[in-house]
């Protein structure tokens, strides 16, 4: 690809709090597994590689939300959910609540921003068809927690 390509080199246009949100996703997943106290995953993510790109500070805040608010977001979520929560790859339920965490607790950013960066973490992270399910989950969640914001955007 030369520099005049009209595609975008991802990695380029990685934002530090996108790549806090890559890393809190991980962080998330190892915390699923293998259910490790956080201040264990935040250490031992904050040591991998190109973490220094990230926004250590959201990341902090990001990881720690959501592990400390797993129980209420989960159960924001589980009644949007066409399965069990315990059925979702553990992909899309970190990814899911991530988003909720976004959703319920960084008002200031749009619920759009928060459903996109959801959707594009679960495209580079997780199945074929799980970001289209993130999605879905989100915009149904983003109308009972932010509604006079989806009723501004016109789009409900």
């Amino acid at each position: 690809m030369n520099e005049k390509s009209t595609h975008a080199n991802p990695n380029k246009n990685r934002t530090p709090r996108h790549r806090a949100r890559e890393f809190a996703l991980q962080g998330l997943y190892q915390w699923l597994l293998n259910n490790e106290p956080a201040s264990t995953v935040v250490n031992h993510i904050r040591n991998a590689h190109g973490f220094d790109k990230a926004d250590g500070e959201y990341f902090t805040e990001l990881l720690n939300g959501a592990i400390a608010q797993s129980v209420d977001l989960r159960e924001r979520v589980s009644p949007l959910l066409d399965r069990p929560i315990t059925e979702l790859s553990p992909i899309e339920h970190a990814a899911l609540l991530l988003g909720a965490w976004e959703l319920q607790n960084k008002i200031e950013i749009p619920y759009r921003v928060v459903i996109n960066e959801a959707v594009e973490l679960t495209k580079s992270f997780g199945g074929a068809e799980g970001h289209k399910y993130v999605n879905g989950v989100l915009d149904r969640l983003a109308g009972k927690l932010r509604v006079d914001e989806v009723n501004a955007g016109g789009q409900r």
